[in-house]
């Protein structure tokens, strides 16, 4: 078998859970207005893929909702009728005039990405596969109105979702495809922002995801690097430092985003996740991938902490089986493991154990002993031994326990580092020192706490 098989059969056996978990899911996909605004052939090629990955996975089984943007369409349009613009805190003025070409812009780029999400599958071996778009007047929106004096006219915001005709179409395995525009009962059409929109619908139809594709690789910290994951708090926070930023109107569209992304987030939607659309293929690696290739943003932690229990057995062992043959471990057996299950705490990511600990605890002496603290090595960053460690200590607390003793013969520096000092044997339980291992000579750790 090939070097290049092998990665075709891992990658296979890697996504394959991911397909099977979100099969049917309600996935809202908000492509920006800059990405389709390619006109060079590379551009176009790169919304081609993009459009037939979208279709892809409407054929996974995944209900996909695809919101577009169109501001550099409009802004175009607005140009070639001789029309400036009139922004006001960051919202366009929509008049009457105004109105006109906007939808005249939004209109030919909501037919064209109907005509891209037809053929997308065409050129594939899904072409058999007939793909159905749809869109229709499903976004109730009302006017912004009067703001700091200037009235906005047809700018608005989205008042109510039609819910049951968008899930009356996805069950129908459609794609539902909406642009930047609402309607009222009254007949009227208005301008709307793409990301309150697919806040919206996101939040109305309960969606797993909501996935935002714009032109950069999600989220960046003050130091330039990729945020891969943070929550709603963090985010929040730098909502607030683009607010005071000088640059404010440099960063407005991942203001936007953000805003968007958070009050999706507080509103039921479980994660939210900021990619570079022009990417070949991100949209297929940030969902079918564990670890993506952008931001994710959630409100609770994409990892948690808890209680093992029997199932996990043989994830506990792939996860140790490594340190156990480096001799940094004590071996176990799977028998030995599920009779000391209950002793366990995982981290489990995405349904995925990562890492592992267990604790013993001593009752006569109010003492515990941490043991088996493992991380796979693919997670060995961002702090998750030390969140181990302190999930640990709290658990002993609750138990009873004034220390936390560890026996280690190859990590001894890094529990050093985090408060436990140099102990004697003989400050062991006495069960414990009866069962010393003097071939193994392992060196003893206490910490108290407080």
């Amino acid at each position: 078998m090939s070097e290049r098989t092998k990665d075709q059969l891992s990658w296979f056996r890697g996504v394959a859970p991911y397909i099977n978990a979100y099969r049917g899911t309600t996935v809202i996909v908000l492509v920006s207005g800059e990405l389709l605004l390619q006109t060079d052939e590379a551009g176009m090629r790169q919304t081609r893929r993009l459009m037939e990955d979208i279709a892809l996975l409407n054929s996974l089984g995944l209900k996909i909702v695809c919101v577009y943007g169109a501001r550099p369409q409009i802004d175009e349009r607005l140009r070639q009728g001789g029309i400036e613009s009139q922004i006001h805190t960051d919202l366009r003025v929509t008049d009457v005039t105004t109105l006109a070409h906007l939808t005249e812009a939004v209109g030919r780029l909501q037919t064209e990405l109907q005509a891209r999400l037809t053929q997308s599958l065409s050129s594939t071996p899904l072409r058999n596969n007939q793909v159905s778009v749809a869109g229709g007047n499903f976004i109730i929106a009302r006017p912004i109105g009067v703001v700091d004096g200037v009235d906005l006219e047809h700018t608005g915001v989205v008042r109510r979702v039609d819910t049951q005709s968008i899930r009356a179409l996805l069950d129908l395995g459609q794609i539902v495809l909406l642009g930047p525009l609402g309607y009222s009962p009254t007949g009227e059409v208005f301008n709307l922002a793409s990301e309150d929109v697919a806040a919206s619908v996101a939040i109305a139809l309960h969606a797993e995801k909501l996935v935002i594709l714009s032109e950069q690789d999600g989220l960046i910290d003050s130091e330039g690097r990729l945020v891969r994951e943070t929550s709603v708090a963090e985010a929040m926070q730098m909502i607030g430092a683009l607010e005071a930023s000088d640059a404010r109107s440099a960063f407005r569209h991942e203001r936007r985003r953000l805003l968007a992304a958070c009050r999706a987030l507080q509103k039921g939607t479980r994660r939210v996740h900021i990619i570079n659309g022009t990417r070949d293929g991100a949209l297929i690696q940030e969902i079918y991938t564990r670890d993506g290739i952008g931001t994710m943003i959630t409100d609770q932690s994409y990892e948690t902490f808890r209680a093992a229990v029997i199932d996990d057995a043989a994830g506990i062992l792939n996860i140790i089986r490594p340190l156990e043959e480096q001799g940094i471990l004590v071996k176990r057996d799977r028998e030995r493991l599920e009779r000391e299950i209950g002793n366990f705490m995982i981290v489990e990511r995405d349904g995925l154990i990562i890492g592992c600990a267990a604790l013993y605890f001593y009752r006569e002496y109010a003492a515990a002993e941490l043991a088996c603290v493992a991380v796979d090595t693919a997670y060995q960053t961002g702090g998750r031994g030390d969140r181990l460690l302190l999930h640990a200590e709290r658990k002993a607390r609750e138990l009873g326990a004034k220390q936390v003793f560890v026996l280690t013969t190859q990590t001894a520096h890094w529990f050093l580092e985090r408060g436990f000092r140099p102990a004697g044997l003989d400050e062991l339980p006495e069960e414990k020192q009866r069962l010393y291992n003097f071939q193994r000579r392992s060196k003893v750790f206490i910490k108290q706490l407080l």
